[in-house]
């Protein structure tokens, strides 16, 4: 059982990607976004809890993404991401060790080491599956970003906010 976070922030690619990035010959970038992690955001709204993007990526389909599901955070094109979640807990006057954040990959390592609660998609390296605290059953881009928020929320609560 976990103790419900203040924010959620998550990494996109290999998350809510399957980590691909297909480019047609005109150099349209494309991403698939499964839909099933939508819900996630919506059970953190449901809870009052903000929900965040940190990624090294800066794309417009994020900032499409982001926007649909009416998130609100987002960071794009970012190598620190620790620095960047330390600056929005400072605004919000919470720690990190209430921030619920699931990445898959070298640049999200050292975020993961710091914040209340871990995850990885598993499919992720296995460096980074052995310093979270909890690795879905779903590969990312197949829904991993929900599990992780159905982990931590737990049946019972969620049973109550749905």
């Amino acid at each position: 059982m976990y103790t419900l976070p203040k924010l959620v922030l998550t990494d996109i690619d290999g998350v809510w990607t399957d980590g691909g990035m297909y480019y047609d010959q005109t150099g349209n970038e494309w991403k698939k976004f499964n839909t099933s992690d939508s819900a996630g955001v919506l059970f953190c709204k449901k809870l009052n809890i903000p929900v965040g993007i940190i990624t090294g990526e800066d794309t417009e389909i994020v900032k499409r993404r982001f926007e649909k599901l009416k998130m609100d955070y987002l960071f794009q094109g970012i190598s620190d991401k620790l620095t960047v979640a330390k600056s929005i807990c400072s605004k919000l006057e919470i720690s990190l060790k209430e921030v619920a954040y699931i990445g898959d990959d070298i640049g999200d390592i050292e975020l993961l080491k710091h914040v209340g609660i871990s995850g990885a998609p598993s499919n992720s390296p296995v460096y980074v599956k052995e310093l979270v605290q909890i690795v879905t059953n779903k590969s990312g881009g197949d829904g991993a970003f929900r599990e992780f928020l159905e982990t931590i929320i737990g049946q019972e609560k969620l049973k109550e906010i749905l």
